[in-house]
């Protein structure tokens, strides 16, 4: 019983100090922008779902789009 408790609060302090570790990573740079709310989103490309490029003025005129950034989803972080 000892043995397993032992195991156990090592394995809580490893998931402890893991989580430290990487909470203490330095942080990218926030990319600086002149938009402001209202502005025109201005153009690029990304992959969709199926891995095809598409650009954000193909939209323009044709459908309403709706950006939305989830920070570190599917990332693992």
């Amino acid at each position: 019983m000892a043995k397993r408790f032992a195991l156990s609060l090592c394995a809580l302090a490893l998931i402890c100090f893991t989580l430290s570790a990487s909470a203490q990573q330095p942080q990218p740079a926030v990319a600086k922008t002149h938009l402001k709310v209202g502005d025109m989103a201005p153009d690029f490309k990304l992959k969709d779902n199926n891995g095809k490029t598409v650009k954000l003025s193909s939209f323009r005129g044709k459908k309403n789009v709706v950006l939305a950034f989830y920070v570190l989803a599917f990332t693992g972080g």
